[in-house]
């Protein structure tokens, strides 16, 4: 029987590595490719993920050669408007006041190279709608530190679930791994039995 190729996980999300594990993966080695992520001038949120994906797909897999590479890249969007990664508590505030009683989308790209070299891609749109939020629910939220690092300044899987209204998609993508997209392209890759 021929033995599995290793998995690389090109991420150094452990929020990614947990939701991994509800596949019953665990990766052999994890390495994150460390590449620009800085939007390019006019490219809309859907673009920015798919093209960020893919760039950490390829770094990392340049350097595993005949090893299955994961990436994934998660971009908060209103409209047009790529929210960033919060790197500070005015950050995360300033994102949940934008976000504030309105629908903002979702995007988890991933891009998969098979241990052939052969490179896959998915993404996963999902629309979350926050309810109105005080100033103290945003404070107290921003006190707490879960936003920071976060994409769009909050985590689905903490106490900003409180804030949602509703969601469209998948809960899985919105953490930072759409499970059934992941499932799918590692099947197609041959880690995963079908």
């Amino acid at each position: 029987m021929p033995t599995r190729p290793r998995l690389i996980l090109a991420s150094a999300s452990p929020r990614r590595l947990d939701l991994l594990a509800r596949l019953g993966l665990a990766p052999d080695a994890i390495d994150p490719a460390d590449i620009d992520e800085t939007p390019l001038k006019a490219e809309l949120p859907t673009d920015h993920a798919r093209r960020l994906a893919a760039a950490k797909a390829a770094a990392t897999a340049a350097r595993h050669p005949g090893c299955v590479v994961l990436a994934a890249d998660t971009v908060v969007a209103a409209g047009r408007r790529i929210l960033p990664k919060a790197e500070d508590a005015d950050a995360v505030a300033a994102c949940l006041a934008l976000l504030s009683g309105r629908r903002h989308r979702v995007l988890t790209a991933l891009s998969v190279v098979d241990a052939g070299g052969v490179a896959r891609h998915r993404l996963s749109t999902t629309i979350v709608a926050f309810a109105p939020l005080s100033a103290a629910a945003i404070a107290a939220y921003v006190e707490g530190g879960e936003g920071v690092g976060k994409a769009g300044g909050y985590a689905i899987q903490g106490a900003a679930e409180a804030f949602v209204r509703r969601i469209d998609g998948s809960h899985s993508g919105v953490v930072g791994l759409p499970l059934f997209e992941t499932r799918g392209l590692l099947i197609a890759a041959g880690l995963l039995e079908g």
